[in-house]
């Protein structure tokens, strides 16, 4: 190894040599930790060996490669992501929840291929981090995007290069030929030492601490600026391609080989097994080893090892038939209930949560936990001072399981609702019929900070920028009493409080005048009205085609309408009744906030097949999610209904269509493939 001193005397031509030795054994090293799990040398070696290549290359800048290791430093940030449409989609997998749902796989796959002789699966973890696919030509690494819906993702390029072990180009081990085009798959994780490392060193700096590796993961990628991902410790585990050219590959375990040979870590846990015997033996193994892995997991992945018994089985709908994800069943923690308190909604309804000793439940910290209403909670007989199992459902919200009632104490004490609001301090009623307890007060804060929240949620006035720490600091100051008094807030009032700079400031501002555009139908939904949704909102804004026209709706003509009941009507019908809410109409259309439809709102071209066409979604489509099938449908002039009846004209059936698809078939409704639906806004254009 070449010290500091003899580095300063080299000649441009040793330099160059020089250069060309430690890039080689940077690569090698890399090679040797990443891929092959054997490192030659310390870590204290290796950055030795780093600080030498990046000594040279600041003396003799000329001689730098494009390809230098020091290149993952990061490029210069940018304003944003740039789309990346694929030509083969980084398709989603069905789920088994349990052994038997392990069981039934295999013998669907049986049954599809015609035979009794065991399949052969390759079982792998299922990483819990983010999806990218990196894009080689001749070996060159010249794109890298996020999963995004599985057709159109994001442009992480100058990101995905600072990942330490994401080769630049590729070599084989072997020497064999690169190929042409490989689009390489796999998953960005934060191994666990490296994310308390992480967590360790922003808690001495006085930042705010991720959640989770795998957030910690997904979050460092998506940076703006490639620096600041750079310095975060991520790590790429390859598991399958896209696109392939030149190499003819014959099954899962031969890919997995191949990549490895280009130098891509691939994870060592993966096995090859036969019959579904083996593969519950490898869903044990994975439950027992998941806590001493390196990285996180939610699950093991099974996949049909041969390629052309994958090509027999083919796809449905957004997953292929020949593979699944095996999940785990939700990790559960035994903490105690230190104290039960109650949360006020946009509604006024009382919520009681459970504040627990802080534990540790699938890599999140949870402090808190929702208790539902009054009935769960006598239901399950939590009490303050229990020992309590929790869990994340659906690994996302906490929530108590059950009490472990024999382990009390008797100085466990029982939660009753307050009669009045712990916020406001007025009264609490639960009102006939209704399980949920309610704050009187409809000025109430809490209620007013919920409700400018919601008004402001992507769904309707889409107000970017306007979260739960401004909307509480506009509250307590009274420059919000209404979310119409949002548009009359003064730049100097929002530049004043706290974290608010002039830039973020103007912002906002911004962005309070482009939410002035937003359509009607999503001007319905941030007027907040009981039991009115997007699909509703949509409904309402296409008959009515302004507030107006909607305000003077009886509910016997709202009930005409399809998926409106008596219940929704009443709620419209008494929202605009109400002398606040007609103040409030009326200081948003001052404001400049749209009132009415336009005719591109609503798709009114008769030349579009869609025009005034009655459509149902149901399933889980491939190209896009439920909100954007619903938007274009509607922009190309249909309506869009939640339920199937005789006046329905299509539904659009994704993979697991449901009871929706079953009362088509029966009615006779005509059922489209995700494609024939595209196919019709293609006609509209």
């Amino acid at each position: 190894m070449t010290d500091n001193n003899t580095t300063k005397n080299l000649t441009r031509e040793q330099a160059r040599r020089r250069l060309r030795e430690l890039i080689q054994q940077i690569e090698f090293h890399n090679r040797q930790y990443y891929v092959l799990d054997d490192p030659q040398i310390t870590d204290a070696e290796y950055d030795a060996l780093f600080r030498e290549l990046r000594d040279l290359e600041t003396r003799f800048p000329d001689l730098k490669s494009p390809g230098s290791p020091t290149e993952r430093v990061g490029a210069p940030p940018r304003e944003d992501f740039a789309k990346v449409e694929r030509t083969v989609g980084m398709l989603s997998l069905a789920n088994a929840m349990n052994e038997g749902e392990i069981l039934d796989f295999d013998r669907r796959i049986h049954e599809l291929l015609g035979t009794d002789r065991p399949v052969q699966y390759m079982v792998e973890p299922k990483f819990d981090g983010l999806s990218i696919e990196l894009t080689y030509e001749n070996g060159n690494l010249v794109l890298a995007s996020t999963r995004g819906n599985g057709w159109v993702g994001e442009d992480v390029t100058p990101n995905a290069m600072t990942i330490r072990n994401v080769p630049h180009r590729l070599s084989r081990i072997d020497g064999g030929p690169l190929p042409a085009l490989i689009d390489v798959r796999g998953e960005v994780v934060m191994l666990k030492r490296d994310f308390i490392a992480l967590n360790q060193a922003r808690e001495r700096t006085g930042e705010p601490l991720f959640a989770n590796p795998r957030n910690a993961a997904a979050g460092s990628l998506r940076q703006l600026d490639p620096a600041v991902t750079a310095r975060r410790p991520l790590t790429f585990y390859a598991y399958t391609i896209g696109r392939l050219e030149d190499v003819e590959l014959e099954s899962q375990q031969e890919l997995l080989e191949f990549l490895r040979g280009l130098g891509f870590t691939v994870s060592t846990e993966c096995r090859l097994v036969e019959g579904a015997g083996q593969v519950i033996d490898e869903y044990r193994r994975f439950l027992n080893l998941r806590e001493d892995l390196p990285f996180e997991i939610d699950g093991m992945v099974v996949k049909v090892n041969s390629f052309a018994l994958q090509r027999r089985l083919g796809f449905v709908a957004r997953s292929p038939r020949w593979a699944v994800a095996c999940k785990f069943p939700p990790e559960q923690k035994v903490t105690k209930v230190r104290d039960i308190i109650v949360g006020v909604g946009r509604t006024g309804v009382l919520t009681p949560v459970a504040v627990l000793e802080p534990v540790d439940v699938a890599g999140v910290v949870v402090k808190r936990a929702t208790l539902h209403n009054m009935d769960e909670l006598r239901r399950k007989d939590v009490r303050i001072g229990d020992q309590v199992v929790v869990q994340r459902a659906g690994d996302v919200i906490p929530e108590v399981v059950r009490v472990l009632t024999e382990r009390r104490d008797g100085s466990e004490q029982v939660f009753n609702m307050p009669e009045t609001c712990p916020v406001c301090g007025a009264r609490v009623v639960r009102p006939e019929g209704e399980v949920a307890y309610r704050c009187t007060n409809v000025s109430c804060p809490a209620q007013l900070r919920e409700t400018i929240l919601h008004f402001a949620s992507r769904e309707a006035m889409d107000i970017e920028g306007l979260g739960p720490a401004l909307v509480a600091q506009l509250v307590e100051k009274g420059l919000v009493k209404s979310p119409a008094d949002l548009y009359f807030v003064k730049r100097e009032d929002l530049a004043g409080l706290e974290r608010m700079a002039e830039k973020s400031a103007d912002n906002l501002v911004n962005a309070l005048n482009a939410s002035k555009k937003r359509p009607l139908n999503q001007v319905i939904v941030a007027l907040g009205i009981p039991f009115v949704g997007t699909s509703t909102a949509r409904t309402l804004a296409n008959h009515y085609r302004s507030i107006d026209a909607l305000s003077r709706a009886t509910e016997e003509e709202l009930q005409d309408l399809e998926d409106i009941g008596p219940k929704v009507a009443q709620a419209i019908t008494t929202f605009f009744a109400q002398p606040e809410n007609r103040v409030m109409l009326e200081r948003l259309r001052a404001a400049g906030v749209n009132m009415s439809a336009s005719e591109s709102e609503t798709g009114a071209s008769a030349a579009s097949p869609l025009a005034g066409k009655t459509v149902v979604f149901t399933g889980s489509l491939q190209r896009f999610t439920r909100k954007q099938a619903q938007d274009l449908a509607a922009a190309k002039g249909a309506k869009v209904t939640s339920s199937v009846s005789s006046r329905t004209d299509f539904v659009v059936a994704g993979e697991n269509p449901g009871s929706k698809y079953d009362k088509a078939r029966k009615l006779g409704v005509t059922i489209l493939t995700e494609q024939e639906f595209q196919a019709m806004l293609e006609a509209s254009d």
